[in-house]
């Protein structure tokens, strides 16, 4: 062990320079897309401040400019950035961001040097790099998940997390999924509490009827297999030529595949294997994966690198930012990178238990 801990002494420095040298250009060269994301959740709050609808109901595919699409409390969320000088706020944001992402390295429960190769291969990795360029909140929803295993034995912490990340989105509500399979109920109970709170918060501020603009908006942009730039697998499929209704069927059992996968793991596999699985699942089964969503595959990540399985730092070193920017990888990969992450957590816990 301690020859281990001489040779990884060098992974701080590494990390933090991966920060510097490799996510701070893509930063420096966005330009008008920096904040993209944010920029949508500003507007969003502002529209709450002003008694204006949070939705625009016209809006029928993801990723439009300004155009927000998250549960209505999470506009109260952003509000204290959004009333910040225009010229501060999405600088404000990122930096708060990459502290969720650093935040949620450093609550990781494994070993000091593992915590420090998640930093090192997230700033190597484009999802990390292009998440923050566009503001997006995968690196908060990373400090959430990373709470909820570190605290997984502690109901009250991991309730608020579970209900914290589906403020954010309502992906991460499949861990209440979990939740029940085994019977955390204190947890669901913390977490149904604080969603419960959150909404009578949302709905005093912008009517009961923003819900229904919510679900209608959901349903307009969730086109799993058609929607643009998408990396699920039947959106692949159909990118690569396949008819839509072959896609959409890969897509379905895909989906019930997933499924499958939670709810086996919840019920046969140790606590924090089926709580990742579920973290894993829930961007998985989203019907738009976006390539930044991939910040997530470093918690599945640092549960095998905790085990020295050090095959995993391979996941991520996929979708380095060189790798990508020069076009090296298809997009075919993401899906492929999330399926791994996936079922290699409950395959080597089942081959080797502890």
């Amino acid at each position: 062990m301690a020859d281990w801990q001489n040779r990884a002494a060098w992974l701080p420095v590494a990390a933090l320079a991966s920060l510097i040298f490799v996510v701070g250009p893509v930063l420096l060269s966005a330009g008008s897309t920096l904040g993209f994301d944010y920029g949508a959740y500003a507007a969003a709050a502002l529209r709450l401040v002003h008694g204006q609808p949070l939705y625009d109901t016209s809006v029928n595919v993801s990723g439009g400019f300004l155009f927000f699409y998250y549960p209505p409390p999470f506009a109260i969320l952003a509000l204290p950035f959004a009333l910040l000088p225009a010229v501060l706020e999405p600088g404000v944001w990122i930096a708060a961001m990459a502290a969720a992402f650093l935040a949620g390295a450093a609550l990781l429960p494994v070993r000091r040097e593992v915590r420090w190769a998640v930093v090192l291969l997230g700033g190597l990795s484009w999802p990390l790099a292009y998440s923050l360029k566009l503001g997006q909140v995968g690196p908060l929803l990373f400090l959430v998940f990373a709470a909820g295993w570190r605290w997984l034995d502690r109901p009250g912490r991991l309730g608020a997390a579970i209900a914290l990340g589906t403020i954010v989105k309502i992906q991460p509500g499949l861990v209440l999924v979990w939740a029940a399979l085994v019977r955390r109920w204190r947890a669901i109970g913390v977490a149904v509490g604080g969603l419960a709170v959150a909404a009578i918060a949302a709905t005093l501020l912008a009517g009961l009827g923003t819900w229904s603009d919510y679900v209608a908006v959901l349903r307009q942009v969730s086109a799993p297999v058609t929607t643009p730039h998408n990396f699920t697998p039947g959106a692949i499929a159909f990118q690569l030529g396949a008819p839509e209704v072959l896609a959409s069927a890969l897509q379905l059992v895909v989906t019930i595949a997933v499924i499958v996968i939670v709810v086996w793991t919840a019920l046969r596999s140790p606590a924090e294997i089926g709580f990742l699985t579920a973290a894993t699942a829930s961007q998985l089964l989203s019907p738009v994966l976006w390539d930044h969503y991939a910040v997530l595959l470093l918690l599945p990540v640092a549960w095998l690198l905790e085990r020295r399985r050090w095959w995993a730092v391979l996941i991520p070193l996929a979708t380095a930012t060189p790798v990508v920017l020069l076009g090296i990888v298809p997009a075919a990969i993401y899906p492929v990178l999330f399926g791994v992450g996936l079922i290699a957590p409950p395959l080597v816990a089942r081959r080797n238990p502890e």
